[in-house]
Formats: C-alpha cells, structure tokens, sequence
C-alpha cells in the first residue's frame, strides 16, 4: 500500500487491496521523469529561441501585481497619458513636440519631418515614451523583473514603429513609387537568400567575401592542432622583432578573423608591421561530440597548450597574453592561476571588452536566472551544444531597432541588396558552444560571480584576479552592449597593480576593430601606477584624456615599452620540440561550419 492510494481512497474508508495498484509516472524512475521535461524543454526552446516563457511570465506577475496594488501611481499614468495626448495635438499643429534619441535612426530621412509623417512619428515616440513610465513598476518591484519587464514592452513597442510599414514609412513610399514596386522585388529576392542560408546554415556566398581569400588573409601557419583550437603562428613582416611573442585569446563564441579581417583592418597584421610575433588561436566549432567539454578544458587544452606551444617556438620565457571579450575573461582566469602557482610566463595581460566581474553585465543580463539556466541546460542537454542562432537573437535584441527592424526595412521593403562588409560576414559566420562549458559559464560567472567573489576554483583551489602581478592593459567601448564599458573598468577594482585603461568609441566590435585611419574614432586614456587609489568609472571619464583616431599604436607602444631589445624572428613552427607546420593559415577549424 502506498500513500497515494491512501490519498485516494474514500474519507472514513480503507483502500481495498485487491485493486489494481495505479501505474505512476515516478514508477519509471526520477532519471526518466526528468528526461522527459528535458525533452519538452528542448521542443520549447526551438520554438523559442532558447527563451524561457516562465521566467518572463514570473517578471511580468511581479511588476502586474505591484502596479495593481499602486491605485495612485496608476492614477498618475492616466494623467500622463493626457499629457501626451495634448502634445500630440500640438504636434498636429505643427509643433516640434519630442525627438528621437541620439541612438535611434528610424526617423532621419527628412521627410519624416513633413505632414502627415511628421504626426505619425512623433504619436509613436509620444506612445512608447508613455510605455516607457508604464514599465517602471516601483521600487516594490524586483529590480532584475522591472529590467525584464521594461526590455521586453520595448521589443514588443519596437513591432509597432511606422518607420517598420510600408505604408507609413515615406521613404519606403518614395522608392516604391520612383521603381514602380521593384523594391518590393528584390526585396523578395533577399529574403530568399535569407531563407537559404537559415536552412543551410551557411552564410550566403554569391559575390560576397570569403575566409581566405578575402578575410583572414595575414600569411601564417597552423603550428598546433587538437581537439579544440588550433595555433596560427604568423610570419614575420619585419627583420628584426621584440622577442617576447604576442598570444592572442579570442572569444569561442565567435571566429578568430574578427582581429584578423580585411588586410586593411587586420589587428594581426598590424602588430606583425610594427614588429611583433603573432600568435592566434583558432577555435573549433563544435558538435554534440563535444558536449562535455568543460570550460576548464579551454583553458588547459586552448590557453595552457598554446602557451607551451609558443614558448617552445619562440624560446623565449615570456609571452604577451590578449584575450578578447570571453577570451579575456578565460585569459584572465589563467593568468590568476598561474599568479597563485608561481608560473610567471605572462610578461603583461591585455583584455578586450572582457568582463571579470558581471554584477553590471548590462541587458545580457536579462537573459540569465535560475529559470532561464534551468530551461536553457534542457535545451543543451538534447542538443550537446548551444546554437549560433540561439545566441545570435539574443544580441539581436540589445539592440532591435539597428540589428532587427532597420535590417528588414532596409533588405525587404526597400530592396537594398546586402554590402558584403568584412565585419556583417564575420557576424553572419556563427559558432555553437559546448553545452556543459556553456551551462558553467553562463552559472558560475555570470549567473553567481563567481570569479570576483573568490569562488572560482581551478584544479579545485580558488583564484582571485588579485594575485596577477603582470601589468594590464584594459580596452572597454563606449557603445558595448555586450560588455559594457563601466563593468569592464572593475579591473581597476579587482587588482592593485599597474592598470592602463582605454574607452574606445564604437561597440563591442566596431570599437576594438579601430585602425589607423578610420575616420571618427576617438579613445579616452588612462594610467593607474600600481598601487593608486581607486577612481570610479565617472570620475575617471572626467580625468582621462581624449585623443583622436585609433588606439592601436598606444597599444603597440605600450607592448614595446614592455618587451625587450629587437631580436631575429623566431622560425615559424618547431618540429623539434612537436610542433611541425601542418596547414597554412586560416587552417581548418575556421573553416568548419
């Protein structure tokens, strides 16, 4: 007899044994419960885009019930509400009521300044502004819900934009009625090319550029390979170089040729100009073969590997470490270990829009919970891995209006065919992460902050970004959605040594790939010698001066003043010590969709 048949049973009576003993689905076992929910997760999130519902739903129960328990902030909507409907009447007379933000480029064609566009686009702004107040639930409510709350009525306003109709968007209208509808054409056309590379998943060639013929064209060679990066060492473009080697970390979640695009934008080749050796490593693209690869083991078989790999190339004892964005936080990991374990191949530390504290991660943030984890290690579990697409929409969303609308406006309604850019094919060239490095990633640093909080064990002892002794170079964007700038200033906070930080204009991308001669870049700098007191991030955009164009040569200065006299390059590979030349440079890993 059981307790539920107890449950069942009539009041006052006794269950008659003799019955059937019901069938439950705990009789299978708990491991074959859960697998079951993994799987309706894992339907969910396709359908979804690896987006929990219930951890939306439980933000939107929070800020509704709040709202409803505020009778007179309610009461103070209702009085805005007339307020913006006054000045849409005065917009109706002609008035010049609100204006879109710096930020917002939906409205500049000038004949949104014109009647009726004019009213329509300032009615929009009026409503979403409203919406805006609406989404403050109070400081009753969660701040992390009111967050979610507030991004997820701005997506949902952003559907609504005029500038998003045909019909109501006047430079749609005008091209249309200047080609006769062709717009509408090869708008059609686009989609299809769209549609194609979704189902094939492979960017659409047609004229476009392509990995190495075009991009990630630096001369170089593949000098190690295993099951998860390999090690591009680069050739020499100069005589004599600075001896200690320059190994470059670059995110997983992305290819390597970000710093290696265009041969007139290539971070790679301009290093190897000014006279340093490059070494890359180059991630694979992962399967459900690697499902179980753990964050550790970037670490161990990427960074630690590649730093044995260019000791013994280079025969130097010390190496210049740059990671970019994940990259730098793995990087940054290592660097902390090898501090506490007496390893002292790091002759500095660079990082690029890379995070070592997340409490400020920015609206990336939003996307992380428990129920979100929980939901998002389901999918994981089936897959073996996260998808580019799963992560790409969440990016997508930082910024809808740039990334979302003005693309489909752009493509479908106007017709505009798809410049083949170096940094749209780069973004368009996607990568999956390992499902158990991911779910680790995703708890340990930016779900519990771990790393900054001294939890963060490696080979089962803790680190602290404290014990690094190196001299760091820290490079945050102004524009950074993904890391933004003030949570990337906290190496200031979590280490006392020498610390050079600079603001760069531009995003998460467009402002690390910043080179000489592209017009209106601009970066803030800063030097904090080692043991200086702490400034804040608006104390010190205040005290850091401005300079205009690129900051790759203040970076190349500050590696020179770091490094050693000039010396003979090192021979590319070393089949002595195992590692022999095996591919020219992009290799094999980049190419692997």
């Amino acid at each position: 007899m059981n307790d539920l048949s107890l449950e069942l049973a009539p009041h006052g009576s006794r269950p008659n044994s003799s019955l059937t003993k019901p069938t439950l689905l705990s009789d299978w076992g708990a491991g074959h419960v859960a697998e079951l929910d993994r799987l309706l997760h894992a339907m969910e999130g396709r359908a979804t885009a690896g987006l929990s519902l219930a951890s939306l739903w439980l933000a939107f129960a929070d800020w509704s019930i709040h709202l409803a328990n505020a009778p007179f902030k309610r009461l103070e909507l209702a009085q805005a509400a007339t307020r913006q409907c006054q000045r849409l009447l005065d917009a109706l007379r002609g008035a010049q009521v609100i204006r879109p933000t710096a930020n917002d480029h939906r409205f500049d064609d000038p004949a949104w300044r014109e009647f009726p566009f004019s009213v329509i686009h300032q009615a929009f702004l009026l409503a979403e502004e409203w919406w805006g107040w609406v989404s403050d639930g109070g400081r009753a409510v969660n701040r992390r819900d009111a967050q979610i709350v507030a991004f997820a009525i701005r997506q949902w306003i952003d559907v609504f934009s005029p500038s998003n109709a045909p019909w109501l968007n006047p430079e749609v209208i005008r091209v249309t009625r200047e080609s006769g509808g062709l717009n509408f054409v090869a708008g059609f056309r686009n989609w299809l090319h769209n549609v194609r590379e979704t189902l094939s998943g492979v960017p659409y060639g047609g004229d476009g550029l392509t990995v190495g013929r075009d991009l990630a064209v630096t001369p170089g060679k593949v000098v190690f390979r295993n099951e998860i990066m390999e090690l591009i060492q680069y050739a020499p473009a100069t005589s004599m170089v600075r001896p200690e080697p320059v190994l470059i970390v670059p995110a997983w979640i992305m290819k390597y040729y970000i710093l290696d695009l265009s041969p007139h934008n290539s971070l790679v080749r301009y290093l190897v100009g000014q006279g340093h050796t490059v070494f890359m490593i180059s991630w694979r693209n992962p399967g459900p073969e690697l499902r179980d690869t753990s964050l550790d083991d970037y670490r161990t078989k990427g960074i630690v590997s590649a730093l044995d790999a260019v000791r013994a190339i280079a025969g130097q004892p010390k190496v210049h470490g740059c990671g970019y964005c994940l990259g730098g936080t793995l990087l940054a990991i290592a660097a902390a270990a090898m501090a506490r374990d007496g390893d002292e191949r790091l002759a500095s530390l660079t990082l690029f829009a890379a995070q070592c504290d997340f409490t400020e991660a920015g609206e990336l943030q939003l996307f992380i919970s428990e129920s979100q984890l929980a939901f998002l290690e389901d999918l994981m579990s089936v897959q073996g891995y996260l998808d580019s697409p799963q992560m790409a929409g969440a990016f997508r969303m930082l910024r809808s209006n740039d990334l979302v609308w003005s693309h489909l406006v752009k493509s479908y309604q106007l017709g505009r065919p798809e410049m083949a850019t170096d940094l749209m094919t780069w973004n368009a060239d996607g990568t999956r992460l390992p499902a158990r490095m991911c779910g680790e990633y995703l708890r340990q640093l930016f779900l519990d902050d771990d790393l900054s909080e001294g939890r963060f064990e490696v080979q089962g002892k803790p680190v602290s970004i404290a014990d690094i002794r190196v001299p760091i170079f820290a490079v945050g964007t102004e524009a950074d959605h993904v890391a933004p700038w003030r949570s990337v200033h906290k190496i200031h906070l979590l280490n006392e040594g020498e610390v050079t930080f600079v603001l760069a204009s531009g995003g998460h991308n467009a402002g690390i790939v910043s080179e000489p001669g592209h017009p209106h870049r601009s970066f803030r700098m800063r030097h904090r010698p080692a043991g200086e007191r702490y400034v804040g991030p608006v104390e010190w955009e205040a005290l850091a001066k401005r300079y205009e164009g690129s900051w790759w040569p203040e970076w190349e200065r500050w590696l020179s003043e770091h490094s050693g006299a000039e010396t003979t390059p090192p021979p590319l590979g070393a089949p002595g010590a195992g590692y022999e030349v095996l591919k020219d440079a992009p290799g094999q890993y980049v190419l692997e969709h």
